[in-house]
């Protein structure tokens, strides 16, 4: 007897071996895959079953990198540098507003957004992480949680020393929590001074989580690393002991050829957020050449205020196509590749490979259902590329997380949509009055 079977569609297992079932089925029980294959046993029992005729079924959707409560800044100070729109924009009005209750309510309407585009398992680097953590854990969701430690004061935080205390508190509260997993989140090396940097790390490998921080977001901030410390970035992280393979950088846009042999060297993730870096103009990672000297690259889609929304299947779209264009060979990045960034190599970026990712036995069932049954899915040649290529979030029909459902038919069951809006349209009203 097994608690739920998903059977008839068009399993994409994303294993090594890119594993296929076209008419397949899957057994779930006590939250964990325990069969795939291609033809179910007749008088097989479960408690639910989900017809996926006429749907691609894949593993969860990882965002490897976001800053979730930033939906409630949704589109504030678009159309400027990142630095002056950090500094001119969103820093103040983050120190004007953000609290527990900024935070919970914005991570919220991220949740929802999340798995109604297929997103299973996110990445969070903001302020107040146990107001996102009681909004994923309403949601059902999976999440990597970092509070972001800066050198100056931070919502929350008085000092840096005050951010790793409050991190090590927070990793403690969660770090046995099935759905939470606390990390260290320092902002940036333009941000933090090596000794925030050292002490950070030096938790990271205490409690052995992940050690996530913007790298070589924009030129400006190479330059700004040269002239204070006499070294790119990643050579800089180098220098001071802090590049190790829990380390899952953000952004990466501009490693020379040397730093990118070092990340290959010193078993560095990096999460490619191609849509936020093209809207702030900060330029196109070298993910191709990063690939082929075997660094693991997942999908992000930052926050929304520089995206601006959550839609992992739009970001692997534009990174697909991207590249091909910057490296005029449209072979590069494959709809394969890029579905797997999404999924299998976003599992081993935040350390959770052993447990999702892939649709395989003895992992938890974080697994999406997406309607192939369109006109702007048809014919139906490959299923890779045509989710890459023609897909949108919204084609996305079935979301389970550890086997339970989150969303079914398209209607997302454990975040509310309505609450969602009055939430966002409550505080534009607060902004408006206040700024």
């Amino acid at each position: 007897m097994f608690d739920l079977i998903i059977k008839g569609g068009w399993i994409l297992t994303v294993d090594d071996n890119y594993t296929e079932y076209r008419n397949g089925y899957i057994a779930i029980k006590d939250g964990v895959i325990q069969e795939v294959g291609e033809e179910l046993r007749e008088n097989t029992e479960a408690k639910e079953f989900i017809d996926a005729s006429g749907k691609i079924v894949l593993p969860g959707l990882i965002n490897t990198h976001t800053h979730a409560a930033m939906t409630l800044l949704r589109g504030y100070g678009s159309d400027n540098p990142l630095k002056v729109w950090l500094e001119k924009y969103i820093w103040p009005v983050e120190g004007k507003f953000v609290s527990y209750d900024f935070v919970r309510d914005g991570s919220y309407i991220a949740c929802y957004e999340m798995v109604r585009n297929g997103v299973t398992t996110f990445v969070d680097m903001y302020f107040y992480e146990n107001a996102v953590a009681d909004s994923v854990l309403e949601s059902g969701m999976r999440a990597v949680l970092c509070t972001g430690i800066l050198d100056f004061p931070t919502p929350g935080t008085k000092s840096p020393e005050e951010g790793i205390e409050k991190t090590k508190d927070f990793i403690r509260e969660y770090r046995d929590n099935p759905y939470i997993y606390p990390c260290v989140g320092p902002h940036a090396p333009y941000t933090c001074s090596p000794k925030t940097l050292e002490m950070a790390m030096r938790v990271a490998i205490d409690y052995d989580t992940l050690f996530h921080i913007h790298v070589s977001e924009t030129q400006n901030e190479v330059e700004e690393i040269k002239s204070r410390y006499g070294n790119t970035p990643v050579k800089y992280l180098k220098e001071i002991g802090v590049l190790n393979d829990r380390v899952l950088a953000a952004h990466m846009v501009h490693p020379t050829e040397e730093e990118i042999d070092i990340l290959s060297e010193y078993g560095v993730k990096v999460a490619h957020c191609p849509e936020s870096n093209l809207k702030l103009a900060s330029g196109v990672a070298p993910v191709p050449k990063m690939l082929n000297r075997g660094i693991t690259v997942g999908i992000g889609t930052d926050g929304t205020a520089s995206n601006d929304d959550l839609d992992v299947i739009g970001e692997i779209s534009t990174a697909a196509k991207l590249h091909k264009g910057v490296n005029l060979n449209p072979t590069v990045l494959n709809a394969k590749q890029a579905i797997a960034m999404a999924t299998r190599e976003g599992a081993k970026a935040i350390r959770l490979h052993d447990k999702i990712g892939t649709i395989e036995k003895g992992k938890f069932a974080d697994i999406i259902l997406v309607d192939v049954n369109q006109p702007h899915l048809q014919p139906l040649f490959d299923p890779y590329t045509q989710i890459v290529y023609s897909g949108k979030g919204l084609d996305v029909d079935t979301v389970i997380v550890s086997g339970k459902v989150l969303m079914k038919n398209k209607v997302v069951l454990s975040v509310n949509k309505e609450k969602s809006i009055s939430i966002a349209k409550n505080w534009y009203k607060t902004y408006k009055e206040m700024l």
